[in-house]
């Protein structure tokens, strides 16, 4: 026989405003655990036939019962409310409904309300539910949005959700007390290194099973490089293990996790967005940690699958019926979105900004969008239409990347990277683009002169010496030295001005040595632009024609200068960082480099005068 619907819903006024709140009741994974539901795993019974739409069929055991379920998407609209329904193949359950509201106080605060409608599919189900929802649940998620209110209001925080309740043993603390000692002789702040620990012993599982360097430092108010380079030296001690998790371009849901680049494969599929692709560093390759095995075991259980939080750049994610349409009003922070349907080719793009229109119909149709760019305001009222037959999921995200992701590509070029994991490498054969590093490429003036002046021993003990100043400037700049050759050095940077700056310094302190040591004139040359990742005599390098272009403008520098491109040039921050000081000068020319036919490429000529005056008077 069918039974009535039941219906129960809770609120709560809370001192944290919406934005504050989001991250926290919206991860529902979290939500779940931290009520006690039981984790949940993947259905396997029945015919294994793909969903529409990003459904998923789930399963758990509860109370001796077995579960299964057909789980549409959440719905959600960003920080304003979320939604799922389930659909229920076994149990005492034939449907589910879920929806959270939250909705801003004149007063501040926010009045959350938390919806459940539940249909019975049998007796017992008639019977107990209500009971359920009133005195088990009911108190329950009191409990939790009331903590989740004292987490969101005391810090805005999102990385240190919970604590662990379980006690690390004695020999894993007397571990983290050595390791203590030595990240700090090893360099790293001792209030990062202590804020660091501390996180890996109280924190809860979630929170450390997936570790981002940079989410701490924003969250701690620490430098990003200190808390990033402090990760990497506790993966070499033991206390962390490093994680490169693959990204897919579209969901941003990582496809694959694994401790070795050796490992990981660059081509990848996103069963839920049904799309190949090929990885690279600059975007689709996180670095993560988690805590040693030997120090803390961590267990990576699911208590809910596609909540709101693990989209934080989707903004809203709507379900519309063939022909359906909907009304949503959207508050954006100023950027660049776009509007794609989940199984239907295509993109609408849409800017924001304070001139843009307040209002807009999108009709999403099969082949075409409604135009090119649609200018929104902040605040606005947009018409969603579905012109097709069919279901579609439309989802409305931002299109910059997360800001707060460590990628492979930025931690691959650091010098502490190099250091500490020398044998990282790629695949046999594997090619991955790391996107847009500046090169360098330097060489020692009048090297084999140095051997005859000053002998064989103190010449060698001279260029080995330059190996560790130039090694330590790049070190500073955020570079990585990525080989020497001969007397010559290949290094990599994320900044232009900082390459820059590095080989100005790098050139001063070698003509001018503080020990009064023989001088040294080194030539340098730079060229910003797209690089490929290979392995190469078992470690990583770099290849592509910014490399062979940037080993060109090394040999026309005289040893007084640094030999930048164009691309260089045009970076801001170098331009401020040259016409800031009154001591640099920037003389344009042009010129054919070889193997690069036919074409003429604009370049500058970066010095500081006094140096110029003096690497003429020692070469005459």
């Amino acid at each position: 026989m069918p039974y009535h619907e039941l219906h129960q819903r809770w609120e709560y006024d809370l001192k944290s405003d919406p934005e504050q709140l989001w991250p926290f009741v919206s991860d529902t994974n979290r939500f779940n655990r931290d009520t006690d539901l039981p984790a949940i795993e993947e259905a396997t019974s029945g015919k294994k036939q793909r969903l529409r739409n990003a459904r998923r069929r789930l399963h758990l055991t509860a109370y001796g019962f077995n579960v299964e379920w057909e789980e549409q998407p959440f719905e959600w609209v960003r920080p304003v409310r979320f939604g799922v329904t389930r659909n229920y193949t076994k149990g005492p359950v034939s449907e589910l409904r879920a929806l959270a509201e939250l909705t801003p106080l004149t007063t501040g605060g926010t009045r959350l309300s938390y919806d459940v409608w539940v249909t019975p599919k049998t007796l017992l189900g008639a019977i107990s539910l209500p009971f359920q929802l009133k005195y088990i649940n009911g108190p329950k998620f009191a409990r939790v949005f009331r903590k989740y209110d004292d987490l969101a209001s005391a810090t805005g925080a999102v990385a240190s959700q919970g604590e662990s309740d379980r006690e690390l043993s004695a020999s894993a603390l007397n571990r983290i007390a050595n390791l203590r000692e030595r990240l700090v002789a090893e360099g790293s702040t001792p209030a990062v290194v202590e804020r660091l620990i501390n996180f890996v012993n109280n924190a809860d599982d979630f929170s450390v099973s997936r570790i981002r360097a940079y989410e701490l430092a924003d969250e701690w108010k620490e430098s990003r490089r200190d808390v990033l380079t402090t990760c990497l030296r506790a993966t070499r001690a033991g206390l962390l293990d490093l994680q490169w998790d693959l990204l897919c371009p579209l969901c941003r849901g990582a496809k694959e996790t694994s401790g070795s680049l050796h490992e990981l494969s660059s081509d990848m599929h996103c069963e839920t967005c049904r799309i190949d692709f090929h990885a690279n560093f600059d975007r689709f390759v996180e670095v993560t940690f988690r805590p040693n095995a030997s120090i803390r075991f961590t267990e990576n259980k699911e208590y809910c699958v596609g909540n709101p939080q693990n989209s934080p750049h989707v903004v809203a994610q709507q379900l519309l019926p063939a022909h359906g349409s909907r009304s949503l009003s959207l508050p954006l922070e100023a950027g660049h979105y776009r509007l794609r349907a989940l199984e239907l080719p295509g993109d609408q793009r849409i800017v924001v900004n304070e001139d843009g229109n307040s209002s807009a119909r999108i009709a999403v149709g099969l082949s075409t969008w409604t135009c090119d760019e649609i200018n929104l305001a902040p605040t606005s009222a947009v018409q969603l239409e579905n012109t097709t037959d069919a279901e579609q999921l439309l989802i409305l995200e931002r299109t910059a990347w997360n800001d707060q992701a460590a990628t492979a590509a930025e931690v691959t070029a650091l010098q502490v990277f190099r250091d500490l994991f020398s044998t990282e490498a790629l695949r046999p054969g594997e090619q991955i683009s790391v996107g847009t590093l500046t090169v360098l490429f330097t060489d020692l003036r009048h090297s084999t002169m140095l051997y005859r002046e000053i002998g064989d021993a103190t010449a060698f003990g001279r260029v080995m010496s330059h190996f560790d100043i130039l090694k330590r400037e790049i070190a500073v700049a955020d570079g990585a030295l990525v080989k020497t050759i001969g007397d010559a050095v290949m290094a990599v940077f994320r900044s232009p001005a900082a390459a820059v700056r590095a080989m100005l310094n790098a050139q001063r302190i070698l003509a001018e040595p503080p020990d009064g040591s023989h001088p040294l004139i080194l030539k340098a040359g730079l060229h910003t632009g797209p690089c490929i990742a290979v392995t190469l005599n078992e470690r990583l390098d770099y290849f592509g024609s910014t490399v062979n272009l940037a080993a060109r403008l090394e040999g026309l520098s005289t040893g007084s200068d640094v030999i930048i491109s164009a691309t260089v040039y045009d970076d801001a921050e170098v331009r401020e960082f040259i016409s800031s000081s009154d001591s640099l000068s920037a003389e344009p020319f042009e010129m054919e480099l070889k193997g690069f036919a036919e074409e003429r490429f604009k370049l500058w000529r970066v010095q500081n005068r006094e140096s110029a005056v003096r690497a003429d008077a020692t070469t005459n």
